[in-house]
């Protein structure tokens, strides 16, 4: 009797320490997953925190009080939402807000409208001297501006006598934009020539073979080189500092945002908020069209 006692409490006690060990290697084979994880991830991780907190320490200061703003409290000791307000309140900013739409909408809208057919014609037409004009495009891309604004500044301020607007920098992009031709020409060359000739075939001449058949299969290419366009023309800085900055009505965001800073110089908090409010459009456009703008330069084979 009891050896029938030991036996049978030896088999029950078995199949607890078996469960236990089971649960603990279950433990540690989860925690060694999470740490090659964070192994594997962790140049993303620290590259992701290098980019993301330099925005939430602008965000945290434009919520911030004037007495707290570059101190040592990193986190604000009251929200202090109404700096928007006092932003949008400040005179000027709606005037730079429109003249920002203005040159990035319209600016982007000219470049894009223009640099599709000389892209259509360098990636499918077989001419002589292509390939000079495609190494033309190639050095317009690489050449800087600040090396041409001279000329440039006294053909606009005057020959047209247009200084203190922003139409010496909208106006050229209606006549192609170097780097734009060079990324959707890239696109286009991946689109197979048999489209085009049965377009050809079907009597669809040019114009309405690259309206009709090229521009809907070239929609990615397109909203990439939209969105870099405005994200330059939205950032722009040098531009209108030449060409606007003797006129307070022409200013833009981007060169409006130096003289606020200028004429706050304490106020780092309505700096922050101001800069914050200046970033959100084109981080919301961003957001909203990244898989646009990923597969564009995905297909054109442009790396960044």
């Amino acid at each position: 009797m009891t050896r029938t006692t030991l036996s049978s409490s030896r088999g029950t006690g078995a199949p607890a320490s078996a469960v236990t060990g089971g649960t603990a290697a279950r433990r540690a084979a989860r925690r060694r997953a999470a740490l090659q994880w964070v192994a594997v991830h962790s140049l993303a991780i620290a590259a992701a925190l290098f980019f993301l907190l330099p925005f939430v320490f602008v965000f945290l200061t434009a919520v911030m009080s004037d007495d707290q703003a570059l101190t040592r409290d990193l986190w604000p000791h009251t929200w202090e939402w109404g700096n928007f307000a006092t932003v949008w309140n400040t005179p000027g900013f709606l005037t730079w807000w429109r003249n920002t739409l203005l040159y990035a909408g319209l600016g982007t809208v000219l470049a894009v409208a223009s640099s599709l057919p000389v892209a259509y014609a360098l990636a499918k037409f077989r001419f002589r001297g292509r390939n000079l004009m495609m190494m033309l495009v190639i050095a317009a891309m690489m050449l800087p501006p600040q090396v041409v604004i001279v000329p440039m500044y006294l053909f606009w301020a005057k020959q047209l006598d247009l200084a203190g607007t922003l139409w010496p920098l909208i106006i050229p992009f209606a006549f192609g934009n170097a780097f734009t031709i060079f990324l959707m020409r890239q696109f286009l060359l991946t689109i197979p020539r048999e489209y085009t000739e049965a377009a050809r075939i079907d009597g669809c001449g040019e114009l309405r073979t690259m309206v009709r058949v090229v521009l809907p299969m070239a929609r990615p290419a397109i909203a990439a080189s939209a969105l870099f366009h405005f994200f330059y023309c939205w950032n722009d800085y040098f531009g209108p500092q030449i060409y606007a900055s003797e006129n307070p009505a022409a200013w833009t965001l981007s060169y409006g945002l130096e003289s606020f800073k200028g004429a706050h110089q304490t106020d780092w908090n309505l700096t922050m908020a101001a800069t914050v409010m200046i970033m959100a459009p084109v981080i919301v456009v961003f957001f909203f069209a990244q898989k646009a703008f990923i597969e564009g330069v995905t297909l054109t084979g442009v790396k960044g």
